[in-house]
C-alpha cells in the first residue's frame, strides 16, 4: 500500500492522536452540548490533521505554508475551546492538562515546519 507524504510527518501523527484524545474527552460532555461545544471542538481538531495533510500535497512552499498556518490556527481554536470546557466544568483538570500538552507539542512542530518551509519562499 502506498504511503502518502503526510503520513510520514510526525506532526500529522501527533495531530491525529490529538483528535482521538479530543473525541475521547468530549464523549463525557453534557448531551445539550452535542451540537454546540462538543461538535465545534471535534471539527476544529479534525481540521488540524486535515490541513497538514492538504498542505503536504501542495506544490509551492507558499501554499504549503498557508495550510500549515491554518492548522496552527485550528490548534489555537481547540485550545480556546478546551479552556472554556474546563472552566465550565466539562473537563477534569488532569484531562485538560494532558490535552493542552498535546496541543503544545503540535503547535511547536507546526511552527518548526512553517519555519523550514518559509526558508524556501
Amino acid at each position: 500500500m502506498y504511503t502518502y507524504s503526510f503520513e510520514r510527518l510526525e506532526v500529522w501523527k501527533d495531530a491525529k492522536e490529538l483528535t482521538k484524545e479530543i473525541y475521547s474527552v468530549t464523549a463525557g460532555f453534557p448531551s445539550e452540548e452535542k451540537f454546540g461545544l462538543t461538535s465545534q471542538i471535534r471539527r476544529a481538531s479534525v481540521s488540524i490533521a486535515s490541513n497538514i495533510a492538504e498542505g503536504s500535497s501542495r506544490k509551492t512552499s507558499k501554499d504549503q505554508s498557508h495550510f500549515y498556518t491554518i492548522a496552527f490556527s485550528s490548534s489555537v481554536e481547540v485550545l480556546n475551546q478546551l479552556i472554556i470546557s474546563h472552566e465550565l466544568g466539562y473537563l477534569k483538570s488532569e484531562n485538560y492538562m494532558a490535552v493542552r500538552s498535546k496541543i503544545e507539542k503540535v503547535t511547536n512542530k507546526l511552527n518548526a515546519l512553517r519555519s523550514s518551509i518559509s526558508k524556501k519562499i
